[in-house]
């Protein structure tokens, strides 16, 4: 006998749709006005809902900006690891190290609010709202760890570098791109090809 999960509520299944909603204008009014600026009526114009709506998703503003920067640095590094993850067999560390540039630098521009939200209120937000989302960070850092590391090893970034502090360097430079990238100047792919050039060009042997 096929015994399927029973289909949640149409009332569940809103909830979790305005819930959704809240958290996505959330994030674009953080990624906008940040953590000093950001206010529950202004998400609350951006959702369509009622401000005091808000208190039955989340309870406290910090709550819900906590939840809008643990999602920004969790579908980063989901975004990235899929990314790799349709790397063909056989491409070589420097390659997957070009890949994971590129799908970084295009989902915190392009495909994200959340992301941009996260980078941009990092340093801003109260030390207990950064515990959860840090957590997810440290994640994202091994991987990138484990891709210099990979590429150091197969001997395709030098030897002599440090490849924490160019970690550092190059993560850094990324997540700051936020703060002046202008898509009318130039253009994402041209930003793309210059961030995997530096490391190409820059650490490679």
């Amino acid at each position: 006998m096929d015994v399927t999960e029973p289909a949640p509520s149409r009332a569940a299944s809103k909830s979790a749709q305005t819930r959704q909603r809240i958290l996505d204008a959330a994030a674009e009014v953080l990624s906008r006005k940040g953590y000093a600026g950001t206010r529950l009526a202004d998400v609350a114009a951006v959702a369509g809902v009622q401000a005091p709506a808000i208190y039955y998703y989340f309870a406290s503003r910090d709550e819900l900006v906590e939840e809008v920067m643990w999602v920004g640095a969790h579908r980063v590094r989901l975004h990235v690891e899929e990314r790799l993850a349709a790397v063909p067999e056989g491409a070589s560390a420097m390659d997957r190290l070009m890949v994971a540039v590129e799908a970084h630098l295009r989902f915190e521009l392009q495909l994200s609010d959340y992301a941009t939200a996260s980078v941009r209120n990092a340093g801003h937000v109260p030390e207990q709202l950064r515990v959860r989302p840090a957590a997810e960070e440290a994640q994202y850092t091994h991987l990138w760890r484990d891709l210099f590391v990979a590429a150091q090893q197969a001997g395709e970034v030098r030897a002599d570098l440090d490849i924490n502090i160019l970690r550092l360097l190059l993560l850094g430079a990324m997540n700051w791109v936020v703060e002046w990238w202008n898509p009318r100047t130039r253009s994402l792919d041209d930003l793309v090809a210059t961030a995997q050039g530096m490391i190409r060009h820059g650490a490679g042997t």
